[in-house]
């Protein structure tokens, strides 16, 4: 461990900000926070005493003595402001998605590069117990060769909500709120496809933006399907893994949300573990085994971020990485627009 904390600042005070990053900046003693910039400044100073919070996340980025700064902001305005955080020689953090425009990534990890500072991207799910559960059961070989992955992530809101996830805007929709996860998870473990193939709509009444999405992943030797739509009340299925020696199913999310809602601290490993009642199950022609879900933690993702740099150590989720996400969602709109299968350009 290094001697003294990242000074660390948060733009934003919403969902995100108090249930994803703020309770990792308290447990761990990596990290120190110092400032928050948010239009609830009575809010931020009730529940934070003598953190400083700015009106605006843009005379934060500048003034405030933050190392780093994660920002939780709406997708449309990530790139602006953290070009305006490295530019001001601030190591960045952006919740997903990281941008919505492939060249304004670029842009981005030119700067960071030139600057010699650390451009993360908060694809925390690489963290979820069951991900890595299906990573460890294909790494060793228990599945066989993959065959056909399926990841979904369904809910049941079939009314829409009036906040700027669900508007049409850029950044706006399901596609660039639920599809980073998924993608993410399917690029880990498997690497760029030749092609995607995509099926992206408007379902609910009253809807502006896309609250549907299918896409299909081509690899040489298997398929990628990544799923969601919002109007699957539980139980869901996560996953479904077919291999040459069997398959994997598991259903229901990694618990760490909802741990975070109801407000458990990830002080201890354990804080994140899974009730053995949402195991998944390896199926054979056999028999049936239940498979203990792998202890997860997105603490991990923050501890990374500091040893990185303090250390020099890997970035946990190098922007170059999230940039990929990024041009696979684009081509899923084009995709489905054109009603095509894309190249995927490697």
């Amino acid at each position: 461990m290094f001697d003294a904390p990242v000074k660390t600042a948060v733009v934003g005070y919403g969902f995100s900000a108090k249930t994803f990053h703020l309770p990792f900046i308290q447990a761990l003693p990596a990290l120190e926070l110092t400032a928050i910039s948010s239009s609830q400044q009575a809010a931020v100073q009730t529940d934070f005493p003598g953190i400083t919070c700015y009106g605006d996340a843009d005379t934060m980025l500048v003034e405030s003595d933050a190392e780093l700064v994660i920002i939780t902001a709406p997708n449309d305005v990530h790139f602006r402001l953290a070009k305006l955080a490295l530019e001001n020689g601030k190591h960045v953090i952006i919740e997903k998605p990281f941008v919505t425009k492939v060249e304004d990534g670029e842009t981005l990890i030119r700067l960071a590069e030139e600057k010699g500072l650390v451009l993360s991207v908060f694809h925390n799910r690489r963290w979820d117990g069951d991900f890595l559960t299906v990573k460890k059961l294909i790494d060793e070989g228990k599945l066989g060769e993959v065959k056909y992955f399926e990841s979904h992530f369904d809910r049941f809101r079939p009314v829409v909500r009036q906040r700027w996830r669900e508007q049409a805007q850029d950044g706006g929709g399901i596609l660039f709120d639920l599809a980073p996860h998924l993608l993410d998870q399917a690029l880990a473990l498997f690497g760029a496809p030749q092609a995607l193939t995509a099926q992206c709509e408007i379902m609910r009444p009253g809807a502006t933006t896309i609250d549907y999405f299918n896409l299909v992943l081509h690899y040489p030797e298997h398929f990628v399907h990544l799923h969601a739509n919002l109007y699957s009340p539980e139980p869901n299925l996560r996953y479904k893994v077919l291999g040459t020696h069997g398959k994997y199913e598991k259903y229901g999310l990694d618990p760490q949300e909802e741990y975070l809602k109801a407000g458990v601290k990830p002080e201890l490993p354990a804080w994140a573990e899974e009730p053995s009642s949402h195991y998944g199950q390896f199926h054979q022609e056999t028999g049936s085994q239940v498979i203990p879900t792998e202890l997860g933690g997105y603490q991990h993702f923050f501890a990374g971020v500091a040893n990185a740099i303090r250390l020099g150590a890997a970035n946990p989720v190098p922007a170059e990485e999230a940039l990929l996400n990024i041009r696979l969602i684009q081509l899923a709109l084009e995709s489905s627009k054109l009603g095509q299968t894309m190249k995927v350009d490697a």
